[in-house]
């Protein structure tokens, strides 16, 4: 039976104690980025971090666990009134050193004035969401395994989103801080004129110098650069105060000593540090590398790598010398965030594998390709493995390989046989099948045939670009006349949060008749090689979903109630309901409206957290659970981070861990019951009452509770939310031109009340302001007709 009533626990900040949690989550920590972006094993790093709200930031934690991260300093930024009273201050001590009567000492903090106004006029033209700085000691225990943490803080506001942190193996080397450009004084005095000589040597050099015109930084090799492309520095020309010009951004240089006849592999992470930035201007950093030798001449360039954005060097070295590396934006922009982190030596690199993968349970040997590898064979055992996409790599003495993608499935697998480049010549499988193969040249062609039945599904499934294959496929379907039936360019797997160029194909079609039918695959920009390799999937439809649950981190009050989203990422037609479930959770959390509905993508649900602060943020895992083809499916909904790419394109990129921080705010609970069935049927056209029952304590402080939807389906509003008996009456109206029935999902309501804000100047007028307390647990609906 469908209760009439159902109750909920629902708990509120008391105003005047703490910043309410719906104001938290607006002032919640945000990393822009962290530098150095990563340490070697086995030493302790300080790093900066760069953000918004950060300046109360308690806490810092990295993923996976044995590495210590403690906060050593906070950055606060000036302010423009700070400013103001150092600029006074420069105009009294000037006058004093025009008239003589300067001291060293005086001097000294001229200089120091001058120095802080030079970089208060820089951050001026800094975003907000890049501005304030925190300083951490990060120390990583020897032993630990190389590779990609996250990074996070946490402030009173709330737990901030991951960054990226890399654990290396090489030595490691930072650029030296950037030169801030000071506008000289007059050499009025010989005293003065010493001392100014010697604040600018003790800064590191002319007061004039330009970033760009810096010495490389001298490293040996192999070794790990770290560096920011920093944006120009405002300089005022000597006699135009008035005036403001710029230098261009960074561009850095490392110098290294190298053999004759060694290869050199020189490996750029910039992007893949930091993939989309639309949250500042001028836009993402495109580094650029450069290497050249003792003569200054250019012998190896590179913007990227394949379709890869950051770029990648192979050289061999002609003769012993000094060579040097450049990195750089490359239109010469700049920006606090253009981190980057640069590999180089003689170290192992596979630029491409084949096959891309293999039949679960079975060994099968991979050629490898690449630069400075110990071997171009691996047999690869998939005894135990689940299907899925696992890391390969190669080790060469101490020094571990970049990772590439292999994939591991349970269908028959075969290899593509030239020639077929034809319908005539066309090699023929028996369905289902993976046939794993390779675009060879520029302008093949490869064509399989098959025989289906009339009515009969296929999906045909080209993976290249998730396997990190350069071939932009195209898939064509045609029946044994030559006739089209389906064709694919491009597929969007919103499972790949990181690809900005979603080149494989996909087509999922109904057969017509029975008969031979054909499939033609092939490079879209006519390009082809021995690294354009593929696995090709032709089957019967296999229905599935994969799980994506944002944001990665949830801040609450203790005993609170949050809307979080998640995102069902469907396969092969698989339209059925998903059940979601807490799973291992510690006590007191709980979800509310867990279930995706059938045949839609996207559902707001809410996490009600545990009534008592928890020292640290806790880990949740949360589980999928489905009935495909009459067995149940079980899947882990992955954390992820809802990005955005060149202001227009969403990602869910994903987390390693759905993080929880509770608050240390105070707060009390009651009791609600909401009157009506599950699900709340709105109809078009029509207005649905819910009835909110509840009982304020006698010390109530909050006043009158108010009511708003939060992201409302289509169609449906909160006309009034009256008072009544013991509660109020949320009066729901739905709008039968705009509403979808058969649409199902959770109402989130918001709660609010409001203060009058007396100001403390005379005249002026009292006003009132919005006091958010929290959400509803979720309240489960469907949109029927009438």
């Amino acid at each position: 039976m469908i209760p009439s009533r159902w109750s909920v626990a629902m708990w509120m900040a008391i105003v005047g104690f703490a910043a309410p949690a719906a104001w938290a989550q607006q002032n919640a920590p945000h990393l822009a980025y962290v530098f150095p972006a990563g340490a070697q094993q086995g030493t302790s790093v300080k790093v900066k971090v760069g953000g918004q709200f950060l300046v109360n930031a308690s806490n810092a934690y990295v993923s996976g666990g044995g590495i210590e991260a403690r906060i050593v300093d906070i950055a606060r930024p000036m302010t423009g009134m700070q400013a103001t009273e150092l600029r006074d201050r420069s105009q009294v001590l000037q006058q004093q050193l025009q008239k003589g009567t300067l001291d060293a000492a005086g001097i000294k903090e001229l200089l120091d004035i001058r120095e802080k106004l030079a970089i208060f006029a820089a951050s001026r033209n800094t975003s907000p969401v890049l501005a304030e700085n925190v300083f951490l000691q990060i120390t990583v225990p020897a032993g630990t395994p190389p590779g990609e943490r996250e990074l996070r803080l946490a402030t009173p506001q709330g737990l901030s989103n991951p960054v990226t942190f890399c654990i290396g193996q090489l030595p490691e080397f930072s650029e030296p801080p950037p030169k801030i450009i000071v506008p000289p004084l007059p050499a009025l005095a010989q005293q003065a004129g010493a001392a100014l000589q010697t604040g600018n040597a003790a800064r590191g050099g002319p007061a004039q110098q330009n970033s760009i015109a810096e010495e490389p930084t001298e490293i040996t090799l192999p070794a790990m650069m770290n560096g920011q492309i920093m944006p120009g520095f405002p300089r005022l020309p000597v006699g135009a105060p008035q005036g403001q010009q710029f230098t261009p951004g960074d561009v850095d240089r490392f110098r290294f000593q190298a053999r004759q006849g060694q290869q050199l592999v020189i490996v750029a992470a910039a992007r893949e540090l930091i993939p989309y930035l639309a949250d500042a201007v001028p836009g993402w950093f495109q580094a650029t590398l450069a290497l050249f030798d003792a003569d200054g001449q250019q012998v190896a360039y590179d913007d990227d790598y394949r379709f890869h954005p950051d770029p990648v060097l192979h050289y061999t070295v002609p003769r012993d010398g000094a060579y040097t590396i450049e990195i750089k934006d490359a239109i010469y922009r700049g920006r606090e965030d253009f981190v980057y982190r640069i590999e180089a030596g003689e170290l192992p690199f596979v630029t491409s594998i084949f096959p891309l993968g293999g039949r679960a349970g079975a060994p099968i040997t991979v050629q490898l390709t690449g630069w400075n590898l110990p071997v171009n064979k691996l047999t690869i055992n998939n005894k135990g493995k689940e299907p899925g996409i696992y890391p390969v790599s190669v080790r060469k003495s101490e020094l571990v390989s970049n990772t590439v993608p292999f994939m591991v499935d349970t269908l028959p697998e075969v290899f593509e046989k030239e020639p077929n480049n034809s319908q005539k010549n066309a090699q023929k499988v028996k369905l289902p099948i993976i046939v794993n193969g390779r675009i060879d040249q520029p302008g093949d062609k490869d064509v399989f045939g098959f025989v289906g039945r009339a009515g009969e599904q296929i999906v045909a499934e080209v993976f290249a670009r998730r396997l990190d294959s350069p071939l932009d496929s195209a898939l064509t379907l045609t029946d044994a006349n030559g006739k089209q039936i389906a064709f694919n360019d491009d597929y969007e797997d919103k499972a790949f949060g990181l690809e900005t160029h979603h080149a494989d194909s996909f087509i999922l079609t109904t057969l017509p008749s029975s008969g031979t039918y054909f499939i033609q695959l092939r490079d879209t920009q006519q390009k082809g090689g021995p690294e354009y390799a593929y696995r090709l999937r032709v089957s019967e439809p296999r229905p599935d979903f994969d799980l994506r649950v944002t944001p990665s981190a949830i801040d609450a009050a203790p005993g609170e109630t949050v809307p979080i989203t998640i995102h069902a990422l469907r396969k092969d037609g698989f339209s059925g309901e998903i059940t979601l479930v807490l799973k291992d959770a510690q006590r007191g959390f709980t979800l509310t409206g867990g279930m995706v509905p059938a045949g839609q993508d996207q559902v707001r649900i809410t996490l009600t957290v545990p009534p008592t602060a928890l020292a640290e943020p806790v880990s949740l895992s949360m589980e999928g659970r489905a009935t495909i083809g009459g067995h149940e499916v079980q899947h882990q909904a992955v954390p992820a981070e809802d990005m955005m790419q060149a202001f227009a394109y969403r990602h869910l990129v994903p987390a390693k861990d759905l993080k929880v921080a509770l608050a240390r705010r105070q707060a009390f609970r009651f009791p609600v019951q909401i009157s009506g069935s599950q699900p709340a049927k709105i109809a078009t056209g029509e207005t649905l009452r819910l009835r909110l029952q509840y009982r304020l304590p006698p010390n109530n402080q909050l006043g009158e509770l108010q009511f708003e939807l939060n992201e409302p389906p289509e169609g449906v509003e909160l006309k009034e939310a009256p008072a009544i008996q013991g509660g109020n009456e949320l009066v729901l109206q739905c709008n039968a031109a705009k509403a979808k029935p058969g649409w199902k999902g959770n109402l989130i309501v918001n709660v609010f009340t409001e203060r009058m804000i007396h100001p403390t100047h005379k005249g002026a007028t009292p006003q009132k302001r919005r006091i958010p307390l929290g959400s509803l647990p979720a309240i489960p609906f469907e949109i029927i007709k009438r």
